[in-house]
């Protein structure tokens, strides 16, 4: 069992633009022909912060619109929040706040054996990063530079340095990093 940070990002850092848009992501290939249809298979349990989560509502899900989508995850879902969000009808979605410790916790249990992922974004990931929870990055680098926008991980990770596991190609579009995160003493 393993806790990832699975993603994508512009090559000069960054998971979204200023005002949340992954409008760039998409023209760069077809996430099926990526390593995310295996990744998914693995994963047990997921955690998102309120930005992810309301992006997924308003692109993905659709609530009340003809052209939505049910909630993509059978894994228990756990978005972290200090708002009250809506939640989706039939989805297994738990909104929690405050330190990610007793919660990753509740996710390792319910995760049965699988990993973990936390789909985003950067912040939370650091403060999984901060807590000693965070085993491994893979990121799909992006044949694209945003200028600006919601940085990958927010923190300065250079003693230990993170060790690279693997390096892919997938299409035209990305290359895909697989780091291994070494735990600090």
């Amino acid at each position: 069992m393993r806790t990832q940070y699975y993603t994508a990002s512009s090559l000069d850092g960054f998971i979204a633009t200023v005002d949340h848009s992954l409008e760039w992501l998409f023209q760069l290939g077809d996430i099926n022909e990526t390593s995310y249809p295996q990744f998914i298979r693995d994963v047990g349990a997921l955690a998102m912060g309120s930005s992810t989560y309301e992006w997924m509502l308003r692109h993905i899900v659709k609530a009340g619109a003809e052209s939505g989508a049910p909630w993509p995850y059978a894994q228990p879902t756990w978005v972290f929040s200090s708002r009250v969000l809506p939640p989706v009808e039939g989805a297994d979605i738990r909104f929690v706040r405050g330190d990610v410790r007793p919660v990753h916790e509740q996710m390792r249990s319910a995760a049965s054996g699988k990993n973990i992922w936390l789909v985003g974004g950067g912040e939370l990931v650091g403060q999984f990063y901060d807590a000693g929870l965070l085993d491994e990055l893979i990121v799909q680098v992006g044949s694209v530079t945003l200028g600006s926008g919601r940085p990958l991980l927010p923190r300065q990770i250079a003693s230990p340095p993170l060790r690279l596991l693997s390096v892919q190609r997938f299409g035209p579009g990305f290359a895909e990093l697989r780091y291994e995160v070494a735990k600090r003493p």
